[in-house]
């Protein structure tokens, strides 16, 4: 088997954890603060960092990376933070996605939240405005960036759902996957004990006896 398709299926492997599960594992530290998802939820956000890095308010570099994205490639764009306006719409979003884009991440705004929100392409942000960008640049492509103070590098595994983003290299990814399948186990088993009237504290000692 290739090196890619291995790659490929153990980024995929992530696909069926929830962010919490994987942050826990991580000791808590990676996480994006203050995005959101204005997509439509349908799964899990799954794929390899896309990174851009761009002055606020402005696109132009985004558009630059629509037209290197590869399929699974989660567009991780680095805004500032600055919601005063909209780094992506519709137009955008479908285009990422007919190019086979796995989701947007924006530490920015978007607008066309209705229509975004009817649509299951994965789209976190921090804020939607009606105002539209700037496109003079400057900015950069396949660059170590910061979204909601989380350290994406190119090519990082990139997984988002309801709670938010999170991401980590791919080097150090199958210890991970490893841990998290051992703590969603220890999870389901306390699970059953609460349905079972036999609960008796024991996450409270897991967490703290493995965190």
């Amino acid at each position: 088997m290739a090196g890619g398709q291995r790659e490929g299926e153990l980024v995929d492997a992530f696909r069926v954890f929830a962010t919490p599960l994987i942050s826990d594992n991580l000791a808590r530290v990676p996480g994006a603060v203050g995005l959101r998802p204005f997509h439509k939820i349908d799964g899990i956000m799954v794929g390899r960092a896309l990174t851009v890095r761009t002055r606020p308010g402005d696109n132009q570099f985004i558009h630059r990376a629509l037209d290197l994205v590869k399929p699974g490639d989660v567009i991780v764009v680095d805004g500032g933070g600055y919601e005063g306006r909209a780094l992506v719409g519709e137009i955008m979003t479908s285009l990422a996605a007919s190019r086979g884009a796995a989701g947007i991440v924006i530490d920015g705004a978007i607008r066309d939240a209705g229509a975004i929100g009817r649509n299951p392409f994965p789209c976190f942000a921090r804020s939607a405005i009606h105002l539209g960008p700037y496109k003079d640049g400057p900015g950069a492509i396949n660059v170590a960036v910061s979204v909601g103070g989380m350290v994406v590098g190119p090519g990082d595994i990139v997984v988002g759902d309801e709670d938010g983003v999170v991401a980590f290299p791919l080097e150090g990814a199958v210890a991970l996957l490893a841990a998290v399948k051992a703590q969603e186990a220890r999870e389901a088993d306390i699970m059953q004990s609460i349905k079972e009237n036999r609960y008796q504290g024991a996450y409270a000692q897991a967490s703290a006896s493995s965190h």
